[in-house]
């Protein structure tokens, strides 16, 4: 056994007793549940998409009794849940519809979860289009049990999150405390498309990150984030290592053209409003992971993205050990569960933030 080997080994006893909680993972969607469900209005309207690559993803993702036991084979005592077929209605036109479309998803999310509650906690899908709406559907889904809430990442181009037009749902999901989630492949960008080429590379890698990159920008400069203090906002499944860089560039050129380009609402620092309100979720990256003890402890969490064909599952354990091992033991908890569980306030067997 080399070296590598055997630390990785003695990290992975070390972290056998550790409860270890998947902040980013998923549902797997009837395939049928719009077709089937929508009224007949908008059956003619809900559009054809692209085939998913479903080869490796488990039985889990639709059935919540085998997930329990396929959570155990891993190693992760809960997960929060985000949808699979319902990320790309985020790209939908028609407010009525897509509204439509995410309560069926939502109350089939509501049951799913309802078999083991305290292990399976959900994140319900929100449109924005119609802000009083979208309120009165988080209102609804909290009251179920739900926590936080899905809005798309890249929003249409005459919906900025630099305008006035979400400032009564960023007040609303401030004062429900549902922190405000944002994933991968939601919304205006490249995963309206089937992808082919080099662009299937460029798009999943560089696009990705420009559009993470530039949506956290509004969230940090345009004034949701100083503007809603105690808001908390969510990256998932963007990976974390490229953030502090991005936060160290920002602070340098906000101080340098402030005079020139006053923002009168920013008080602080970019990153001083990212380290209070911004969380991300990773699951396999090693650099992040390398930074951890220096940035994000508070608020980076891991995530197994499971059952999807890239998840970690079922050598969580030893991804968390290879990647996460060298870590004080009080940070490597924050990491792995410590955090997700205070930003949602669960509570898991006794062990809450």
């Amino acid at each position: 056994m080399s070296v590598s080997e055997s630390t990785a080994t003695n990290a992975l006893e070390e972290l056998a007793e550790e409860i270890v909680v998947s902040a980013d993972s998923h549902i797997m969607e009837p395939t049928d549940l719009w077709v089937n469900n929508l009224p007949p209005s908008f059956k003619g309207k809900y559009p054809e998409f692209p085939p998913r690559n479903a080869i490796g993803e488990k039985p889990g993702g639709y059935d919540p009794k085998a997930r329990i036991e396929e959570m155990a084979v891993d190693g992760v005592s809960a997960e929060v849940l985000y949808p699979t077929l319902g990320l790309r209605l985020f790209a939908l036109e028609d407010a009525e519809l897509q509204e439509a479309c995410f309560e069926l998803a939502n109350d089939w999310l509501i049951d799913y979860c309802n078999v083991h509650p305290d292990k399976l906690v959900g994140v319900p899908s929100v449109s924005l289009y119609n802000i009083d709406n979208a309120i009165k559907e988080m209102e609804r889904c909290k009251k179920a049990g739900l926590v936080g809430v899905l809005i798309w990442q890249v929003p249409p181009d005459h919906l900025p999150f630099t305008s006035d037009h979400y400032n009564p749902f960023w007040e609303a999901a401030q004062d429900l405390q549902m922190p405000v989630n944002l994933h991968i492949l939601t919304g205006f960008n490249y995963s309206r498309y089937e992808r082919h080429g080099l662009d299937i590379y460029r798009m999943t890698v560089n696009q990705k990150l420009a559009d993470a990159a530039n949506t956290l920008f509004d969230l940090v400069f345009g004034g949701p984030m100083s503007n809603y203090p105690d808001l908390k906002f969510v990256y998932v499944e963007n990976e974390i290592s490229w953030v502090p860089f991005y936060l160290h560039e920002w602070d340098k050129y906000f101080k340098r053209h402030a005079t020139r380009a006053p923002l009168p609402h920013m008080k602080k620092l970019p990153s001083e409003y990212c380290n209070e309100q911004f969380y991300a979720t990773f699951f396999s990256d090693p650099t992040g992971g390398r930074l951890l003890d220096w940035w994000g402890s508070d608020t980076c969490m891991w995530s197994n993205d499971y059952p999807h064909a890239a998840s970690t599952w079922p050598h969580s354990r030893q991804v968390i050990a290879d990647e996460l091992g060298h870590l004080p033991r009080d940070i490597f908890r924050k990491v792995v569960r410590e955090n997700v569980l205070r930003l949602y306030d669960l509570k898991l067997g006794g062990v809450n933030a």
